[in-house]
């Protein structure tokens, strides 16, 4: 098992990462704490393979669960209106201040838990517990929660960091194939904004796995110790997304996955820097695409996209900020007017 320390305000926590480490990682977690009550939260997916056994290893160290909320698995799920029924469910089951929230399952129910946990009697203890590639690599690291609103992703949210990240890859052994290609989309983002080496090593396909969620939490608890609230270099993190988001909208959260649609907002973006006068990537990310069946092309009109941008929560006025790419491994934000985005991707 590694460990991972991220130090971030007002605090610090540890992200637990590992094979087969969920009973290890939990009696460490829980050997100097003293909660009232735990409660889990998780998808109707991921409950029916590991809800069992999360529950037996919490029996075994007496902190058997005082409630447990499942909802519907998909991203159609990630509203206020499920939060609410979290909030009652919590209710329900006499949650307090001293009480601890454990989100098992991707990155809809960490967003969801962590948003609840932080709202909830004006915030309680979350640990999240990533079951799925993207969100061990990416959304369970940092503090980042909310819900989707009907115009678009995460338009509400809290930054809300966990006390504890337990990333046991054997949660990956029920995965489809897709969700392990979704994951690896963000994965090729870390290496395009922060590691050459590691882009390399995913489009060769010549990195271990293990290897490759533990550089890619790294990279992701290091940006988010240089700045925790995304006011400066967090902002990286979002390569892709501007137009991926949108990507997403436009099938309904359902045609194009979370990563498949961040691959191809990044290629978007790719071009859209080629454009500007940057070092030409769009080449080398189709690669590291293609190299994990990840789509490189879909067919919304350009406009449509520019539109569903245009309630991007990194929108100010008529402007809104962009991650680009100058060589592999070199991002930056810039800011663009909407008005010239649909000329710069067309």
């Amino acid at each position: 098992m590694e460990t991972i320390n991220l130090k971030y305000s007002s605090g610090d926590y540890n992200i637990y990462v590992g094979e087969g480490i969920l009973a290890e990682a939990l009696e460490i977690f829980f050997e100097n704490r003293d909660y009232d009550r735990v409660f889990v939260v998780s998808d109707s997916n991921v409950f029916k393979f590991y809800g069992e056994l999360l529950r037996e290893n919490l029996v075994k160290l007496n902190r058997a669960p005082a409630g447990e909320y499942v909802f519907l698995a998909g991203e159609p799920s990630k509203r206020l209106s499920t939060v609410s029924e979290m909030y009652d469910a919590f209710a329900k089951a006499h949650l307090t201040r001293h009480s601890l929230v454990i989100a098992l399952g991707g990155g809809v129910c960490g967003d969801m838990a962590g948003f609840a946990a932080a709202t909830y009697l004006r915030g309680i203890d979350v640990v999240q517990m990533p079951t799925t590639l993207l969100a061990q690599i990416d959304s369970s690291i940092g503090g980042k929660t909310g819900v989707d609103l009907e115009v678009g992703k995460n338009l509400v949210g809290a930054f809300k960091q966990p006390v504890a990240v337990i990333a046991d890859s054997s949660f990956l052994s029920t995965l489809p194939k897709r969700y392990i290609d979704d994951g690896m989309g963000e994965a090729v983002k870390y290496g395009c904004i922060y590691d050459e080496e590691l882009f390399n090593g995913i489009t060769s396909k010549q990195i271990d796995r293990a290897e490759m969620i533990y550089r890619c939490m790294k990279i992701k608890a290091e940006v988010v110790e240089i700045d925790e609230c995304e006011t400066g270099l967090r902002m990286i993190l979002n390569y892709g997304h501007t137009l991926g988001h949108a990507v997403e909208k436009l099938g309904n959260f359902e045609r194009f996955s979370h990563g498949e649609s961040i691959g191809i907002g990044m290629l978007y973006a790719a071009k859209l820097g080629e454009k500007l006068g940057y070092q030409p990537v769009y080449d080398k990310i189709k690669a590291a695409l293609e190299a994990w069946e990840l789509p490189t092309v879909m067919d919304y009109p350009v406009e449509e996209l520019v539109r569903v941008v245009g309630s991007d929560k990194k929108r100010s006025g008529d402007d809104i900020s962009f991650v680009l790419l100058d060589g592999i491994g070199k991002s930056f934000t810039q800011k663009l007017p909407i008005s010239k985005v649909a000329e710069l991707i067309g």
